[in-house]
């Protein structure tokens, strides 16, 4: 539904020039839900707004629900919906006549228009505040709105930027909810996150940017397989350095990154190295703040690419 191949885009700035996308090639299959991992400004948006025909690729080639990204932009925005990081709603604006509106937009006649309306409100549990200004909407509502006005004129493609950016715990369960029930209908969904728990619970497939290239790709369980045995993330008391020196090398430690809250290990088996980390700390005088032991996270496959946590950019 989606391929790029050499995809690149690069910017002028005061300091030369920044290189936000380089030559990327990317498959997107029909009907799943496709996640754009990366830290803030690591080439995630300017993907996007390439694949959504809204700036043009410096180079490179790319074909979006069969339509040519370079020589017929105009049909592959008819087959697509885009919705914005920051929203597409006015404070003044209803969403009823927001909807119809944005079907209009696209040649649906009015009676059309007024019945998909219906439809929208309805999937999407707008019904009962259609009819109020968005300025008096949750952020969960009026993103819901977003997301609806992106589909009302039924896309086969939708490139979601950050759905669920600001909103609360429950308000970001039910948006993925309702990402997974557009993809059930058969939509093809590209979304960009930087939430490792929502790439990992919503996404078929996912792709890991940083600087402006695909680092890994994958399903979550395929990145996560890579990184073999087990974590322990470690607290020691301020004494971060000397704790690093002391087991970097040992046999049970197959290797060690220092993040801002002390040390993480990678080991074969969590279970007899947390006594031999115990004792070796203790006798070396280092006192102990906190041991903890998980397995691998999208966010340890995001250091082992880049050598930097996901969650400290």
């Amino acid at each position: 539904m989606i391929e790029t191949k050499g995809l690149r885009k690069s910017y002028r700035s005061r300091k030369g020039t920044v290189d936000a996308v380089r030559g990327v090639d990317l498959y997107v299959e029909a009907g799943e839900i496709y996640g754009f991992l990366g830290p803030n400004g690591a080439g995630k948006t300017t993907m996007l707004r390439m694949l959504a025909t809204l700036i043009r690729p410096d180079g490179g080639e790319a074909v979006i629900a069969g339509a040519d990204l370079l020589r017929a932009p105009g049909e592959v925005r008819r087959r697509i919906g885009y919705v914005a990081q920051g929203g597409s709603t006015l404070d003044d604006s209803i969403a009823r006549e927001e909807l119809v509106r944005q079907s209009r937009f696209y040649g649906v006649s009015k009676a059309e228009s007024v019945r998909r309306t219906a439809a929208a409100m309805e999937a999407f549990q707008l019904t009962e505040f259609a009819h109020r200004p968005c300025k008096t909407y949750s952020g969960g509502q009026r993103r819901r709105v977003d997301i609806a006005l992106g589909v009302i004129h039924r896309p086969t493609v939708v490139f979601l930027d950050e759905p669920t950016t600001g909103l609360d715990p429950q308000s970001r369960a039910h948006m993925w909810d309702e990402i997974r029930r557009l993809r059930d209908e058969g939509m093809t969904i590209f979304v960009t996150t930087h939430y490792l728990d929502e790439a990992d619970a919503l996404c078929d497939r996912i792709s890991i940017m940083d600087h402006g290239t695909l680092v890994a790709e994958g399903t979550p369980a395929e990145l996560k397989r890579e990184i073999a045995g087990d974590v322990i993330t470690l607290g020691v008391n301020g004494a971060t350095a000397q704790a690093a020196k002391l087991l970097d090398g040992a046999a049970y430690v197959s290797s060690i990154e220092q993040t801002a809250g002390g040390l993480r290990l990678y080991v074969d088996a969590g279970g007899t190295a947390i006594p031999q980390i115990m004792r070796a700390l203790d006798g070396a005088g280092l006192t102990l703040g906190t041991i903890e032991l998980h397995r691998p996270s999208l966010d340890d496959v995001f250091l082992e690419k880049t050598g930097r946590s996901l969650r400290e950019s």
